[in-house]
């Protein structure tokens, strides 16, 4: 079984903790992990991106100049593509981008993932990260003793009070394990979780 270690705030391993072959120790699938990455950021896409055509630009309807004998290239409208406000060759037209993945492929990415943080040794667990109030002071002084500077960061539910500490600071990102993806746990050096989300992970994916 994989093993990663067990953190308090004051950065100190506590201990080891055992986690799940079924989801931490599989064999690392990159071209699943790679399909699933695509389709996630092509779903972001609006696709509402839109030029005119030649066809859609108002004006050119009657021919600039005679076709011969004034010494200037022949010319049909002034709305052709090399004109200045011209239409636009082959211009984008709104569009679907989106692309739909089985659930299974998804979980075997995430899994993967998963598996690749444990084996790179950049997945740390915390004890707990829960905080009275907003203090990005204190979730600095936590990362500092980690020895972290970028990272994803992964709470068993949503809690506002580390969402708000972590979001001045520059490439710190504080998740619920709900929200949990393929895309941010990739993006992100390292990968901290608390003991409780794991649990959660464990619990729906083992």
């Amino acid at each position: 079984m994989p093993t990663v270690g067990l953190f308090n705030r004051e950065g100190q391993k506590v201990s080891d903790i055992q986690l799940s072959d079924n989801v931490f120790g599989i064999e690392i699938n990159k071209e699943v992990m790679h399909q699933v990455v695509v389709a996630q950021l092509a779903n972001k896409r609006q696709g509402t991106q839109s030029a005119k055509t030649r066809a859609e630009v108002s004006g050119g309807g009657i021919k600039p100049w005679r076709q011969k004998g004034t010494g200037r290239a022949r010319q049909g409208s002034i709305r052709a593509p090399q004109w200045i406000h011209g239409g636009v060759v082959f211009a984008p037209k709104p569009r679907d981008y989106s692309k739909v993945i089985t659930k299974k492929v998804k979980r075997l990415a995430l899994k993967s993932a998963l598996s690749s943080k444990v084996a790179d040794q950049d997945m740390m667990v915390m004890e707990d990260l829960h905080f009275e109030a907003p203090k990005t002071k204190e979730f600095a002084k936590v990362l500092k003793a980690l020895d972290v500077k970028k990272a994803l960061i992964v709470v068993s539910d949503k809690d506002e009070n580390a969402y708000k500490s972590a979001r001045n600071i520059e490439g710190v990102a504080v998740i619920p394990v709900n929200n949990l993806n393929v895309y941010d746990l990739l993006k992100y050096n390292k990968f901290i979780v608390t003991k409780e989300a794991v649990a959660k992970i464990e619990e729906v994916y083992a």
